[in-house]
């Protein structure tokens, strides 16, 4: 394979590397092209622009794969908790027995928040949107911890950092939850796992016990590490080029936040239960009328097909299960989720949709989870963005310690040439 791809332009050519990653990706390093011709390249929304090199997650969408850190995805949601996947994005191996005793200690030992930042809960109007509430928490965290703001700390204080926000995460995605209930927070348990302390402090009572079901706590676990990371997607980009800029953590990650509150990244599971409320309420529960309209190109179906999946999801293949799992342990009766359950035998049965790849993705189950559980719909982005919050940090470490340059995308400027300025009496 040659090293060098050649540009011509203008009775000129240039030279350009050729780089290959581990998995064999190959592409033209573009990065002295401007300095040498005066071109930019033109690539909207960067679906073909490499604008990072990254050893955290490999993602084949024509053959189903993905890998965290070399692992697939496969293995850790069957094999792994969702601390051990957060430690091995954040630091690139899986703990061993001791390293993970200290990452959940640590973790453990920063789990409450300050008393002020839950009196900033107190404030917000009771019809706030979750994600609006994590990202002004988010960004807060940087209140209360001014030394985050150095972008020269050391490594061990950068560390610190980390395990303070990856803490209280899930405290502050109960908060939201709490909040939306007009119910009492709930303060971590030492004694609890990650997960299950979670699920404490989202669906426990100061009135009453609450224990965790297994069933619940793997399937929580599996929905978590599932959403860890998806490489340069939007929400993951824009943490690393605020990050770029030497924004603190807490700043980046509520950028992040920003990113994934948007309906075409994280709201997506969200769409999903409003699509199958719209079907219960507007087409008496009938998928066959709503599929053929999807068929007409009348209508959208969401939770169908995906933008780098060309195959089937990996992912949606290992939460099919836990849904179901759910569903049955749980003996749900509700009818968004029979006319979902319907919905999905329709399309994985249809060669309509199979011709076209547009098989159930993690969306459309991850979704009709979150709703068995007991979530409002308004809380499934805040869930995403737990789930996340490994990967958007890992991305964030990884891109400060290769010293990236601050990220400054060129343009293509299409607006008015030079004119000259006219008085504001002489204007028409």
């Amino acid at each position: 394979m040659a090293n060098n791809a050649t540009l011509t332009y203008d009775g000129k050519s240039y030279d350009l590397p050729v780089i290959t990653g581990t998995e064999n990706e190959s592409a033209i390093d573009i990065s002295k092209l401007r300095g040498q011709s005066g071109l930019v390249t033109y690539d909207e929304g960067y679906k073909n622009t490499g604008a990072t090199q990254s050893a955290i997650t490999f993602l084949d969408g024509e053959k189903g794969i993905l890998r965290y850190r070399g692992y697939n995805i496969e293995d850790l949601a069957e094999k792994a908790t969702f601390t051990e996947v957060s430690y091995l994005l954040l630091y690139g191996e899986l703990p061993t027995a001791e390293q993970l005793k200290k990452f959940e200690s640590d973790l453990t030992m920063h789990t409450l928040v300050h008393e002020n930042l839950v009196k900033v809960f107190e404030v917000f109007p009771s019809k706030s949107h979750p994600m609006g509430q994590l990202m002004t928490a988010l960004s807060a965290l940087s209140s209360f911890y001014p030394e985050s703001l150095n972008p020269n700390n050391k490594p061990e204080e950068t560390n610190m950092t980390i395990i303070r926000l990856l803490a209280k995460m899930p405290t502050i995605t109960a908060m939201i939850m709490k909040k939306g209930k007009g119910h009492p927070v709930l303060y971590p348990q030492n004694k609890y796992d990650y997960v299950t302390n979670f699920l404490y402090m989202t669906f426990g009572n100061v009135t009453s016990e609450y224990m965790a079901d297994p069933v619940v706590v793997d399937a929580m676990n599996k929905l978590l590490i599932l959403h860890a990371d998806h490489e340069q997607n939007c929400s993951a980009s824009t943490v690393r080029i605020v990050g770029s800029s030497h924004a603190n953590l807490y700043a980046s990650v509520a950028a992040g936040a920003a990113a994934l509150w948007g309906p075409r990244h994280g709201g997506a599971n969200q769409e999903v239960l409003e699509m199958l409320e719209d079907i219960q309420n507007n087409y008496g529960g009938n998928v066959a009328k709503v599929v053929d309209e999807a068929k007409d190109k009348k209508r959208l179906l969401f939770g169908f097909g995906h933008r780098v999946y060309k195959n089937f999801d990996p992912r949606a293949k290992i939460i099919k299960v836990a849904c179901d799992n759910i569903l049955n342990k749980l003996g749900i009766n509700d009818p968004l989720l029979e006319i979902a359950k319907e919905l999905e035998q329709v399309a994985l049965k249809d060669p309509y949709f199979a011709e076209r790849k547009l098989y159930p993705n993690v969306d459309f189950y991850s979704g009709i989870i979150y709703k068995a559980l007991g979530f409002p719909t308004p809380m499934f982005t805040v869930l995403f963005a737990l789930g996340r919050m490994p990967g958007w940090v890992s991305q964030w470490k990884e891109m400060r310690e290769r010293k990236e340059d601050i990220g400054r995308p060129r343009q293509i400027y299409t607006g008015a040439t030079q004119r000259p300025f006219v008085g504001i009496k002489d204007r028409k």
